[in-house]
């Protein structure tokens, strides 16, 4: 007779529990993928599982973005894992088909994109911080960066585009795409997508690079995130995009984890220039596609640059910027900003509340309804340091700040802080930068 064989221990599945603190309240993503109905979400958007319910699928904590959900097992199912693991048993790991065909999806789309914005050839600035950042991104991802160039006699971009990090350029060069019209651009761009499948695509946050990125979203079927200040990849290659939101009272950060490609735009002056590299080069992909004139509804007649009447300033590209806020008390008080900011050979700038209150112009504005500035000083006077405003200056080189009161916010990401009277300390600064000069001469 033959001895009757031990039964091989079943692995045990677990529960799934939620580690405390570590919920961003993407969605209830956990919720909806939950097949016995086992998870309930609070009012703050954290999840409630039923113990009792749970099959220990998993499925939940696969889908979490931020990994803030785990497999809860008790001291008995740890005693028969760790009896398993020490036998070295095979255990056949349960393959979900749903979960499959997704990783397999994804895995279609590889590389780092970053159209370059040109208005008649000249290019937006903005294109190049995210050259920066898309290197960053390629790198961690193990992929090629690449630029997105269209227009007509445009193929000087991708040289200049080599220069700032990429490592290979998609032209489509025609008269059709000489100005900006949101159909051809948006066909062109979605004939690539279709064809290369990239991972990731990087516009930046203005008039334009706003516009293409929304319809071409919409037309491919994925997620856009909007005016992000910060870019990441995690641990499943999802790119990890941080905007303000609920005006700017807290940071999220979103991902895109089911659909391809990610797609961010990126306010100017966010992301840090990178070094231009002289003599670099990369590789054209020039594709033929092109928009039949007569499919596109739209003509561009003649572009009219506003420069906001004679006195324009652009407070994006100042080295030196003296921001005013409601301290002010009063739109006569900035003339006293404006004395310093000429004896420093800057601009000034305000915050919302002075431009609400009709004391400087909206294009003075800075922060997250305003301009994003990364000037080399940042003079903050009278400003409390709302988030608002934060998110627009805090890349600042240098801030100095001043306020009378010393708990106000602004001193959190001041460089130097100076606790007193604006009224009497700016006059101060500007006699004493006045004597250094004439000293000098």
């Amino acid at each position: 007779m033959t001895e009757p064989t031990t039964p091989k221990p079943k692995k045990p599945r677990g529960v799934a529990q939620l580690i405390a603190g570590a919920c961003i309240a993407c969605g209830a993503r956990c919720q909806s993928v939950c097949p016995v109905n086992c998870v309930e979400m609070t009012d703050t958007g954290e999840p409630i599982i039923d113990a009792a319910k749970c099959i220990g699928c998993q499925k939940c904590v696969k889908i979490c973005p931020a990994s803030a959900l785990e497999m809860y097992f008790t001291p008995e199912e740890q005693r028969i894992l760790a009896e398993l693991a020490a036998a070295a048993a095979p255990v056949e790991e349960e393959i979900d088909p749903e979960a499959a065909a997704l990783a397999a999806k994804l895995a279609q789309y590889r590389g780092v994109w970053v159209f370059v914005e040109q208005t008649e050839g000249e290019p937006a600035k903005v294109s190049w911080e995210l050259l920066g950042v898309g290197a960053e991104l390629a790198g961690k991802l193990g992929v090629e960066l690449c630029a997105l160039v269209i227009g007509e006699k445009v193929e000087h971009l991708c040289q200049e585009a080599f220069a700032h990090g990429a490592a290979k350029a998609y032209l489509l060069d025609a008269p059709v795409y000489y100005h900006y019209r949101t159909e051809a651009y948006v066909e062109a761009t979605c004939h690539l997508i279709e064809k290369h499948r990239p991972e990731i695509i990087l516009m930046g946050a203005t008039g334009m690079g706003r516009d293409l990125a929304g319809a071409i979203a919409t037309r491919v079927g994925t997620g856009l995130t909007a005016d992000c200040t910060g870019l990441a990849i995690d641990d499943r290659r999802n790119l990890m995009q941080t905007r303000p939101a609920f005006g700017g009272n807290i940071m999220a950060t979103i991902m895109c984890d089911r659909f391809r490609p990610q797609m961010s735009t990126v306010r100017p002056n966010v992301m840090p220039m990178p070094e231009r590299r002289e003599g670099a080069s990369g590789e054209i992909v020039r594709d033929p596609f092109v928009v039949p004139e007569e499919n596109i509804l739209t003509k561009v007649i003649e572009i009219i640059r506003d420069t906001h009447g004679k006195g324009a300033v652009d407070i994006t590209g100042a080295d030196f910027i003296i921001s005013g806020g409601r301290g002010m008390m009063g739109p006569d008080n900035f003339a006293m900003l404006q004395e310093l900011a000429d004896e420093l050979g800057g601009v000034v700038g305000a915050s919302r509340s002075a431009v609400d209150a009709g004391w400087m112009p909206g294009d003075r504005q800075v922060g997250q309804t305003g301009k994003t500035v990364r000037p080399k000083i940042y003079i903050a006077c009278g400003i409390s340091g709302a988030i608002q405003h934060l998110v627009g200056m805090q890349d600042s080189d240098m801030v100095i700040a001043i306020n009378r009161d010393k708990n106000a916010p602004i001193f959190e990401v001041a460089t130097y802080g100076i606790v007193g009277d604006l009224f009497q300390v700016v006059p101060a600064i500007t006699r004493r930068i006045r004597e250094l000069k004439q000293q000098k001469q």
